[in-house]
């Protein structure tokens, strides 16, 4: 029996939820290397391309308090995907709640 992979799926028209490694190096406010987020372009192109609607989860560096999160915030990242994938990539600080659920509700398939 092999593992089932994402080109298995039906994915139009769906939500796919991935959980990327986005905790790329960061000097002076800049991604210093961007290998992590090239290596997930494939996979977020197909689920785009395949009419699935692309939800990204990552983390990057450590937020033990809430000063932390000014400084170790995706939105760097989201900025450079956005460029990679020649498309806009809606970045929301949020990770739970109802300002993430009706954030991925109007999402649609370009997105």
């Amino acid at each position: 029996m092999s593992k089932k992979t994402i080109r298995d799926l039906d994915i139009q028209g769906k939500k796919v939820l991935i959980r990327v490694d986005f905790n790329v190096p960061l000097k002076n406010g800049e991604i210093s290397d961007e290998n992590r987020i090239v290596q997930a372009l494939p996979t977020i192109e197909y689920v785009l391309s395949h009419g699935g609607k692309a939800i990204l989860f990552s983390h990057l560096g450590r937020v033990k308090e809430e000063a932390d999160k000014e400084s170790n915030s995706l939105k760097v990242v989201a900025e450079r995907l956005s460029e990679l994938l020649g498309k806009p990539v809606q970045f929301d600080p949020e990770t739970r709640g109802k300002v993430v659920e009706e954030a991925i509700n109007q999402l649609t398939n370009t997105e």
